[in-house]
């Protein structure tokens, strides 16, 4: 299990977190919802180690990552798919995925079958430059980067943004098999709110670097949950 205890981040004299709690369970989809500049992404860089807390702690299956380097956290199991999914345009799609070998021992070093079982598209890619790829084959490269380390828990940032309605829903089943078959934990932000209805196991809403709202996917209905949701 993920946990975030109270959680405060600054930027300067700006505060972007806000006493945040959360936990991402194992074997189960976790989304974080809010509109924009609530504190979405400031709370996963946080939580993988690119930005330091003021206050508060982040502990993954009973280790604590504070001051932890986001390096060591992969090695801890924890795999991020980064929002505007930063690959490495130059290299190939082979190149791109075998940047995730970094975390790893060396006899570990190898691309597992299941991601071009999940993303075959990128299995008829090697050899391409990552930057010729579209935006969704690029979200599905950024995935498939993360996975390539065998992580515990893969937090994702708003990895719908741009992306067309058929890649989103090969990206949810991808979601879908990684909690059900791998047992994976899941740690979702996003703005899609149909996304999270159909996929997570729980939610939580942020407003203005708090959270103000935690309950089941079926609560995202409630006049309450609209209220932070609606601009």
């Amino acid at each position: 299990m993920l946990t975030v205890e109270n959680a405060n981040l600054h930027y300067g004299a700006s505060q972007a977190l806000r006493g945040v709690s959360i936990k991402a369970e194992m074997g189960k989809i976790t989304c974080v919802l809010g509109r924009n500049g609530v504190g979405k992404s400031s709370l996963l860089r946080a939580i993988v180690g690119q930005h330091p807390l003021s206050a508060g702690s982040v502990s993954f299956n009973g280790t604590q990552l504070n001051g932890m380097a986001p390096y060591n956290r992969a090695r801890q199991g924890v795999g991020y798919v980064p929002q505007g999914r930063e690959i490495f345009p130059l290299l190939t799609v082979k190149e791109n995925l075998e940047t995730g070998y970094a975390p790893l021992k060396r006899s570990e070093r190898s691309i597992p079958p299941e991601i071009f079982n999940l993303f075959p598209v990128l299995q008829s890619m090697l050899g391409r430059r990552g930057g010729d790829l579209s935006g969704g084959q690029q979200q599905q490269l950024a995935i498939g980067r993360a996975l390539v380390m065998r992580p515990q828990i893969l937090v994702l940032d708003e990895p719908t943004e741009g992306i067309q309605p058929s890649i989103i829903k090969d990206i949810g089943r991808a979601i879908r098999y990684l909690r059900d078959s791998a047992g994976m934990a899941i740690l979702l932000v996003e703005q899609y709110l149909d996304f999270c209805r159909e996929l997570a196991d729980h939610v939580y809403i942020m407003d203005r670097g708090e959270i103000v709202h935690e309950g089941s996917a079926e609560t995202l209905d409630t006049s309450e949950a609209r209220r932070h949701l609606t601009v």
